[in-house]
């Protein structure tokens, strides 16, 4: 099957399922929201790091590594010191994203560097086509390492053959000398770039919003707000059940799609301490009592009957048309679910985005706290011919400009923190929006489901969360299990372990 379809292996996409995903590429919106998980989920999950620290970016010399393009005179409209008659070589992954986005960003290039030839093209084959150039030492400058053929990140750091995107970071951005490209960025892209330590390897370009998915329309059926204490949700769920509307559903074999708005809720309700505390595998990081709280709160839906009856048994795709149809009234997915449902889903659907309804006034971290993070990872190799010109092409991708171009053309936001003025926005990217501006700073970053992909999934996921919401485990019997499955993964020297900076 090509990458589109049933080869992802990534954290929490949905093509390690029996069903077989739906092979999609091309232009435009088809898949979009699906290939932005499945890139993330290829792009993050599949990471090893070594534990030694990384030392700087500079290529040990080879015999046939390629020459260095000489570096140009850095000034105001040239920063980065790119020479403008050295040749930029971009290799994109052709993804659901297309390429147009990235072609009309290598018009700006060329507009800026006349005397420069840049060679662009687009493969699905990322791995086939450039472990071989980068074990010779004569990669491209600029590469969109994504896919079911995506490159392991984590052994293109620890082998040195990526350079650090610092200089890029601390350039100004391209519409205001004023302002680094690092401030115009949305939170936590700089960090999920990094390994160990400061330096930052990989640039994540698209940008997904996790939460709690419904009906505006549903919603104003029922004369409701969306709840922001859980007393609120219960009150809004029996609403909806009284008119024959479960309050919620969600990919029941598939139950690690919970934690899109469970583990933000456990981060609202206990502070970001508490996940870095899970994400690091600390010994009774799951037994803080936040945790205990919002698992509570999750297996009270399941024990007033406000989960939509045979809810465990449905794949992403069932549970997502069951919601879409009007049979349950919230969802925890990721702002793919826009395409992904875009069939099934009813013309005045007004679908919306909200961060997760959280305990109440004794929360640590206000309503509105939400998760969103980066897809879409660029890299510039180490033995770049023209690393300059491959930073300056980003740069120029972080202008708001190319940011807006590819948010009108593909309906994702980008890592640029703003390019949605003046677009026609659909309503989940419009809510998405509207949900970020509300969060502010509120926004966290779970690294559970890139760092430890079958703890995630399988253990905390299937086994774990899954049992409770079926109703076969309590949530103290289910905290003890999946504490354990940590325990276990901490324990076991076979895994590569990472910590928060």
């Amino acid at each position: 099957m090509g990458s589109n379809s049933a080869e992802y292996d990534g954290t929490h996409e949905h093509g390690t399922h029996e069903h077989g995903a739906r092979g999609r590429t091309g232009h435009g919106t088809t898949g979009v929201g699906r290939r932005d998980l499945i890139k993330r989920s290829a792009a993050l999950g599949l990471i090893s790091v070594p534990t030694m620290s990384f030392l700087s970016a500079c290529a040990s010399g080879g015999g046939d590594d390629q020459e260095k393009a000489e570096t140009g005179k850095k000034t105001a409209k040239n920063p980065l010191g790119v020479n403008d008659t050295a040749k930029l070589e971009f290799v994109l992954f052709d993804g659901g994203f297309g390429k147009e986005y990235a072609e009309d960003a290598v018009k700006v290039y060329e507009k800026a560097f006349p005397g420069a030839k840049v060679k662009f093209s687009a493969t699905q084959k990322i791995q086939s086509t450039l472990q071989p150039r980068f074990n010779q030492g004569t990669p491209p400058d600029l590469i969109d390492n994504s896919g079911a053929e995506q490159m392991d990140m984590g052994t293109l750091v620890g082998k040195k053959q990526l350079a650090d995107l610092t200089p890029l970071l601390d350039a100004p951005s391209y519409d205001d000398p004023g302002t680094k490209v690092r401030d115009t960025l949305r939170p936590g892209i700089v960090e999920m770039g990094q390994f160990d330590g400061e330096q930052v390897w990989i640039l994540y370009y698209a940008y997904t919003v996790y939460g709690v998915w419904y009906s505006q329309k549903a919603l104003d059926s029922l004369d409701e707000q969306y709840p922001e204490t859980w007393d609120q949700m219960l009150a809004v769920c029996a609403k909806a059940k009284k008119k024959g509307m479960a309050g919620w559903t969600y990919a029941g074999k598939y139950p690690y799609y919970l934690p899109f708005s469970l583990y933000p809720m456990i981060g609202k309700v206990g502070g970001r301490e508490v996940l870095d505390a899970i994400d690091n595998l600390e010994p009774n990081a799951w037994k803080h009592p936040a945790v205990k709280a919002c698992f509570e709160a999750y297996y009270e839906l399941q024990q007033k009957g406000y989960v939509l009856k045979g809810t465990p048994g449905l794949d992403h795709i069932q549970s997502q048309t069951a919601w879409a149809k009007g049979d349950a009234l919230f969802i925890p997915n990721g702002s793919w679910v826009e395409n992904e449902s875009a069939n099934v889903m009813p013309d005045d659907f007004d679908l919306a985005v909200s961060a997760p309804t959280g305990l109440d006034s004794s929360d640590k971290l206000p309503f509105g706290t939400i998760w969103a993070s980066g897809g879409e990872p660029f890299v510039v190799p180490a033995k770049a011919a023209n690393a300059p010109g491959g930073m300056e092409q980003l740069r120029i991708m972080l202008s708001e400009a190319s940011s807006k171009n590819f948010t009108g053309k593909v309906k994702s936001l980008t890592a640029y923190n703003g390019g949605t003025d003046g677009i026609e926005l659909t309503p989940g990217l419009k809510s998405g929006v509207a949900a970020l501006d509300v969060a502010g700073e509120n926004v966290v970053n779970p690294r559970l489901q890139d760092w430890y992909v079958q703890l995630q999934k399988e253990k905390i996921g299937v086994s774990g969360i899954g049992e409770m919401m079926a109703g076969r485990a309590t949530p103290a019997e289910t905290i003890k299990k999946i504490q354990a499955f940590a325990d276990e993964t901490a324990k076991d020297s076979s895994v590569k372990h990472y910590k928060h900076q």
